[in-house]
Protein backbone atom coordinates (compact mmCIF):
# COMPACT_ATOMS: atom_id res chain seq x y z
CA UNK A 1 0.00 0.00 0.00
CA UNK A 2 2.86 2.23 -0.51
CA UNK A 3 3.06 4.73 -2.96
CA UNK A 4 5.84 4.74 -5.73
CA UNK A 5 8.92 6.04 -4.77
CA UNK A 6 9.39 10.06 -5.49
CA UNK A 7 5.75 10.96 -4.71
CA UNK A 8 4.71 12.69 -1.28
CA UNK A 9 1.30 11.59 0.45
CA UNK A 10 -1.24 14.34 0.93
CA UNK A 11 -2.52 12.05 3.87
CA UNK A 12 -2.24 9.40 6.14
CA UNK A 13 -4.27 6.13 7.44
CA UNK A 14 -3.83 5.38 10.92
CA UNK A 15 -4.07 1.59 11.44
CA UNK A 16 -6.56 0.33 14.44
CA UNK A 17 -5.25 -0.71 17.77
CA UNK A 18 -6.03 -4.32 16.24
CA UNK A 19 -7.27 -6.27 12.92
CA UNK A 20 -9.31 -9.06 14.71
CA UNK A 21 -13.16 -7.51 13.76
CA UNK A 22 -14.98 -8.66 16.95
CA UNK A 23 -12.22 -7.68 19.03
CA UNK A 24 -12.38 -4.17 17.11
CA UNK A 25 -16.15 -4.59 18.39
CA UNK A 26 -15.55 -4.84 22.02
CA UNK A 27 -12.54 -2.36 22.26
CA UNK A 28 -14.84 0.20 20.73
CA UNK A 29 -17.53 -0.24 23.40
CA UNK A 30 -14.89 -0.25 26.09
CA UNK A 31 -13.39 2.97 24.55
CA UNK A 32 -16.66 4.34 24.05
CA UNK A 33 -17.48 3.85 27.62
CA UNK A 34 -14.09 5.22 29.25
CA UNK A 35 -15.16 7.78 27.13
CA UNK A 36 -17.96 8.86 28.20
CA UNK A 37 -16.66 8.17 31.90
CA UNK A 38 -13.92 10.71 31.06
CA UNK A 39 -16.22 13.52 29.69
CA UNK A 40 -19.01 13.41 32.62
CA UNK A 41 -16.83 12.90 35.50
CA UNK A 42 -14.59 15.65 34.74
CA UNK A 43 -17.67 18.21 33.82
CA UNK A 44 -18.66 17.15 37.37
CA UNK A 45 -15.78 18.55 39.06
CA UNK A 46 -15.75 21.02 36.70
CA UNK A 47 -18.98 21.88 37.48
CA UNK A 48 -18.69 21.44 41.00
CA UNK A 49 -15.95 23.50 41.80
CA UNK A 50 -16.79 26.75 39.29
CA UNK A 51 -20.65 26.51 41.68
CA UNK A 52 -19.72 25.35 44.93
CA UNK A 53 -17.93 28.29 46.81
CA UNK A 54 -16.22 25.86 49.29
CA UNK A 55 -14.36 25.05 46.37
CA UNK A 56 -12.75 27.88 45.68
CA UNK A 57 -9.22 27.16 47.05
CA UNK A 58 -6.16 26.50 45.34
CA UNK A 59 -5.98 22.79 44.86
CA UNK A 60 -9.59 22.64 43.51
CA UNK A 61 -8.56 25.43 40.91
CA UNK A 62 -5.82 22.99 39.67
CA UNK A 63 -7.36 20.02 40.02
CA UNK A 64 -9.99 21.98 37.69
CA UNK A 65 -7.05 22.76 35.30
CA UNK A 66 -6.19 18.65 35.52
CA UNK A 67 -9.91 18.24 34.81
CA UNK A 68 -9.83 21.00 31.69
CA UNK A 69 -6.97 19.02 30.13
CA UNK A 70 -7.90 14.82 31.11
CA UNK A 71 -11.24 16.31 28.41
CA UNK A 72 -8.90 18.02 26.07
CA UNK A 73 -6.27 15.17 25.71
CA UNK A 74 -8.93 12.44 25.02
CA UNK A 75 -10.50 14.41 22.86
CA UNK A 76 -8.23 15.15 20.19
CA UNK A 77 -7.46 11.96 20.07
CA UNK A 78 -10.16 9.03 20.79
CA UNK A 79 -12.85 10.36 18.59
CA UNK A 80 -10.80 9.29 15.82
CA UNK A 81 -9.44 6.27 17.04
CA UNK A 82 -13.34 5.38 17.74
CA UNK A 83 -13.83 5.58 13.59
CA UNK A 84 -10.94 3.34 12.84
CA UNK A 85 -12.48 0.28 14.56
CA UNK A 86 -15.42 0.56 11.91
CA UNK A 87 -14.03 1.77 8.28
CA UNK A 88 -10.50 2.84 7.06
CA UNK A 89 -9.00 5.70 8.57
CA UNK A 90 -7.75 8.99 6.77
CA UNK A 91 -6.29 11.68 7.82
CA UNK A 92 -5.21 15.09 6.27
CA UNK A 93 -1.26 16.29 6.70
CA UNK A 94 -2.52 19.14 8.39
CA UNK A 95 -5.18 17.10 10.01
CA UNK A 96 -2.32 14.64 11.66
CA UNK A 97 0.16 17.48 12.72
CA UNK A 98 -2.70 19.24 14.17
CA UNK A 99 -3.64 16.51 16.00
CA UNK A 100 -0.04 15.82 16.97
CA UNK A 101 0.17 19.96 18.42
CA UNK A 102 -2.62 19.04 20.73
CA UNK A 103 -2.11 15.76 21.76
CA UNK A 104 1.38 17.14 23.25
CA UNK A 105 0.32 20.56 24.28
CA UNK A 106 -2.36 18.77 26.44
CA UNK A 107 -0.52 16.24 27.40
CA UNK A 108 2.45 17.80 28.37
CA UNK A 109 0.24 20.70 30.54
CA UNK A 110 -1.11 18.06 32.58
CA UNK A 111 2.45 16.59 33.27
CA UNK A 112 3.15 20.11 34.41
CA UNK A 113 -0.30 20.48 36.44
CA UNK A 114 0.06 17.49 37.84
CA UNK A 115 3.72 18.70 39.39
CA UNK A 116 2.20 22.04 40.92
CA UNK A 117 -0.48 20.14 42.25
CA UNK A 118 2.45 18.03 44.20
CA UNK A 119 3.61 21.79 44.83
CA UNK A 120 0.38 22.80 46.22
CA UNK A 121 0.34 19.83 48.50
CA UNK A 122 3.88 20.59 50.12
CA UNK A 123 2.75 23.83 51.00
CA UNK A 124 -0.61 22.91 52.23
CA UNK A 125 0.86 20.39 54.96
CA UNK A 126 4.61 21.84 55.50
CA UNK A 127 3.89 25.88 55.68
CA UNK A 128 -0.09 25.66 56.42
CA UNK A 129 0.29 28.85 58.27
CA UNK A 130 1.81 30.80 55.12
CA UNK A 131 -0.19 28.57 52.47
CA UNK A 132 -3.19 31.60 51.70
CA UNK A 133 -0.43 33.85 51.87
CA UNK A 134 2.01 31.34 49.29
CA UNK A 135 -0.56 29.95 47.03
CA UNK A 136 -3.19 32.96 45.85
CA UNK A 137 -5.82 33.30 43.28
CA UNK A 138 -2.46 35.69 41.49
CA UNK A 139 -0.43 32.65 41.68
CA UNK A 140 -2.45 29.91 40.78
CA UNK A 141 -3.44 31.67 37.91
CA UNK A 142 0.54 32.17 36.71
CA UNK A 143 1.56 28.81 37.62
CA UNK A 144 -1.51 27.36 35.11
CA UNK A 145 -0.80 29.77 32.57
CA UNK A 146 3.10 29.67 32.71
CA UNK A 147 2.33 25.42 32.71
CA UNK A 148 0.56 25.77 28.91
CA UNK A 149 3.23 28.73 27.96
CA UNK A 150 6.59 26.54 28.37
CA UNK A 151 4.11 23.80 26.97
CA UNK A 152 3.29 25.08 23.88
CA UNK A 153 6.70 26.41 22.87
CA UNK A 154 8.03 23.30 23.70
CA UNK A 155 5.66 21.30 21.48
CA UNK A 156 5.51 23.65 18.68
CA UNK A 157 9.17 23.37 18.32
CA UNK A 158 8.69 19.18 17.75
CA UNK A 159 5.94 19.72 16.03
CA UNK A 160 7.00 22.51 13.15
CA UNK A 161 10.37 19.97 12.68
CA UNK A 162 8.25 16.65 11.98
CA UNK A 163 6.09 18.69 9.74
CA UNK A 164 9.16 19.89 7.55
CA UNK A 165 10.49 16.69 7.24
CA UNK A 166 9.61 15.28 3.63
CA UNK A 167 7.33 11.72 3.77
CA UNK A 168 8.10 9.66 1.11
CA UNK A 169 8.44 6.00 3.23
CA UNK A 170 4.60 5.35 2.39
CA UNK A 171 1.44 6.50 4.37
CA UNK A 172 0.36 4.15 6.91
CA UNK A 173 1.12 5.44 10.16
CA UNK A 174 1.44 2.72 12.22
CA UNK A 175 -0.64 3.86 15.37
CA UNK A 176 -3.70 4.93 16.29
CA UNK A 177 -3.27 8.81 16.18
CA UNK A 178 -0.50 11.07 14.86
CA UNK A 179 2.10 11.04 17.53
CA UNK A 180 5.91 11.85 16.87
CA UNK A 181 7.77 8.75 16.86
CA UNK A 182 5.88 6.56 14.43
CA UNK A 183 5.08 9.69 12.28
CA UNK A 184 8.65 10.95 11.50
CA UNK A 185 9.19 7.35 10.79
CA UNK A 186 7.67 7.86 7.38
CA UNK A 187 10.06 10.44 6.74
CA UNK A 188 12.54 9.59 3.73
CA UNK A 189 15.35 11.79 5.16
CA UNK A 190 17.94 11.55 8.27
CA UNK A 191 15.47 11.48 11.78
CA UNK A 192 18.40 10.89 14.38
CA UNK A 193 18.50 14.77 15.09
CA UNK A 194 14.55 14.82 15.55
CA UNK A 195 14.43 11.49 17.52
CA UNK A 196 17.33 12.89 19.57
CA UNK A 197 15.62 16.36 20.38
CA UNK A 198 12.54 14.35 21.44
CA UNK A 199 13.62 12.33 23.59
CA UNK A 200 16.40 14.66 25.31
CA UNK A 201 13.83 17.88 25.72
CA UNK A 202 11.00 15.65 26.57
CA UNK A 203 13.22 13.44 29.32
CA UNK A 204 14.92 16.82 30.56
CA UNK A 205 11.30 18.19 31.07
CA UNK A 206 9.59 15.13 32.11
CA UNK A 207 12.52 14.60 34.74
CA UNK A 208 12.58 18.58 35.88
CA UNK A 209 9.00 17.79 36.71
CA UNK A 210 9.35 14.44 38.46
CA UNK A 211 12.15 15.41 40.65
CA UNK A 212 9.96 18.74 41.53
CA UNK A 213 7.13 16.25 42.35
CA UNK A 214 9.33 13.59 44.27
CA UNK A 215 11.23 16.75 46.16
CA UNK A 216 7.58 18.06 47.10
CA UNK A 217 6.98 14.80 48.35
CA UNK A 218 10.18 14.28 50.56
CA UNK A 219 9.36 17.02 52.25
CA UNK A 220 6.40 15.97 52.69
CA UNK A 221 7.08 12.68 54.12
CA UNK A 222 9.90 14.31 56.37
CA UNK A 223 6.87 16.94 57.84
CA UNK A 224 4.87 13.65 58.81
CA UNK A 225 7.60 11.63 60.16
CA UNK A 226 7.46 14.93 62.86
CA UNK A 227 3.82 14.90 63.36
CA UNK A 228 2.67 13.22 66.74
CA UNK A 229 -0.58 12.87 66.49
CA UNK A 230 -1.86 9.71 64.28
CA UNK A 231 -5.22 11.82 63.40
CA UNK A 232 -2.77 14.55 61.70
CA UNK A 233 -0.65 12.20 60.15
CA UNK A 234 -3.66 10.33 59.06
CA UNK A 235 -5.25 13.70 57.52
CA UNK A 236 -2.14 14.82 55.96
CA UNK A 237 -1.78 11.49 53.98
CA UNK A 238 -5.07 11.36 52.57
CA UNK A 239 -4.85 15.29 50.94
CA UNK A 240 -1.82 13.54 49.19
CA UNK A 241 -3.03 9.83 48.45
CA UNK A 242 -5.12 10.82 45.41
CA UNK A 243 -2.62 12.90 43.61
CA UNK A 244 -0.12 10.49 44.06
CA UNK A 245 -1.56 7.63 42.20
CA UNK A 246 -2.48 10.20 39.45
CA UNK A 247 1.60 10.93 39.35
CA UNK A 248 2.15 6.79 39.13
CA UNK A 249 -0.81 6.61 36.25
CA UNK A 250 0.89 9.27 34.44
CA UNK A 251 4.74 9.47 34.31
CA UNK A 252 4.34 5.66 33.93
CA UNK A 253 2.58 5.61 31.06
CA UNK A 254 4.39 8.93 29.60
CA UNK A 255 8.37 6.82 30.83
CA UNK A 256 6.95 3.86 28.50
CA UNK A 257 5.87 6.01 25.60
CA UNK A 258 8.44 8.64 24.81
CA UNK A 259 11.82 7.79 26.87
CA UNK A 260 13.83 5.51 23.93
CA UNK A 261 14.33 5.48 20.43
CA UNK A 262 11.40 4.94 17.54
CA UNK A 263 12.24 1.07 16.17
CA UNK A 264 9.23 -0.80 15.37
CA UNK A 265 9.24 -2.82 18.63
CA UNK A 266 9.05 0.25 20.92
CA UNK A 267 6.24 1.52 18.83
CA UNK A 268 4.00 -1.55 19.06
CA UNK A 269 4.27 -1.19 23.07
CA UNK A 270 3.36 2.33 22.82
CA UNK A 271 0.42 1.88 21.42
CA UNK A 272 -0.80 0.01 24.61
CA UNK A 273 0.65 2.31 26.80
CA UNK A 274 -0.83 5.46 24.66
CA UNK A 275 -4.31 3.50 25.21
CA UNK A 276 -3.74 3.43 28.88
CA UNK A 277 -2.78 7.65 28.81
CA UNK A 278 -5.65 8.82 26.45
CA UNK A 279 -8.05 6.84 27.12
CA UNK A 280 -8.46 4.77 30.82
CA UNK A 281 -6.17 7.40 33.11
CA UNK A 282 -8.03 10.56 31.71
CA UNK A 283 -11.13 8.56 33.34
CA UNK A 284 -9.65 7.36 36.15
CA UNK A 285 -8.75 10.71 37.77
CA UNK A 286 -11.97 12.17 38.54
CA UNK A 287 -13.08 8.93 40.30
CA UNK A 288 -9.56 8.68 42.08
CA UNK A 289 -10.14 12.08 43.18
CA UNK A 290 -14.21 11.82 44.06
CA UNK A 291 -14.08 8.80 45.77
CA UNK A 292 -11.07 9.76 47.80
CA UNK A 293 -12.40 13.27 48.46
CA UNK A 294 -14.33 14.06 51.42
CA UNK A 295 -15.36 17.73 49.97
CA UNK A 296 -15.63 16.71 46.37
CA UNK A 297 -17.98 13.83 47.40
CA UNK A 298 -19.80 16.33 49.75
CA UNK A 299 -20.60 18.82 47.07
CA UNK A 300 -21.76 16.19 44.77
CA UNK A 301 -24.46 15.11 47.59
CA UNK A 302 -25.50 18.27 47.64
CA UNK A 303 -25.93 18.90 43.48
CA UNK A 304 -27.79 15.85 43.32
CA UNK A 305 -29.83 16.52 46.06
CA UNK A 306 -30.41 19.62 44.52
CA UNK A 307 -31.17 18.44 41.57
CA UNK A 308 -33.51 15.94 42.58
CA UNK A 309 -35.16 18.41 44.73
CA UNK A 310 -35.49 20.26 41.20
CA UNK A 311 -37.42 17.46 39.43
CA UNK A 312 -39.63 17.14 42.39
CA UNK A 313 -40.80 20.95 42.03
CA UNK A 314 -40.99 20.41 38.47
CA UNK A 315 -43.33 17.66 38.12
CA UNK A 316 -45.40 18.90 41.53
CA UNK A 317 -46.06 22.12 39.65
Amino acid sequence: MERPNGTFPTFFILLPITNIAWLQKFLFVFVFFFYLLNIIGNLTILSLVIKDLNLHSPMYFLLASLSFVDMCISSSTVPKMMVGFWVQNYISLKGCFSQMFFFHVFGCTEGVIIAVMGFDRYIAICHALRYVNIMTKAACIQLVLGSWSVCLSITSMHVVMSSRLPFCNGYIVKHFFCDIKPVIKLACADTHVNEFIVAAVTGIFSTVAFVMLMLSYCFIMKHLVNIRSSEGRSKAFSTCSSHFIIVILYYGTAICIYLGPASENTIEKDRVAAMIFTVITPALNPLIYTLRNKDIRKSLRQLVSRSVAWSVRVRVQ
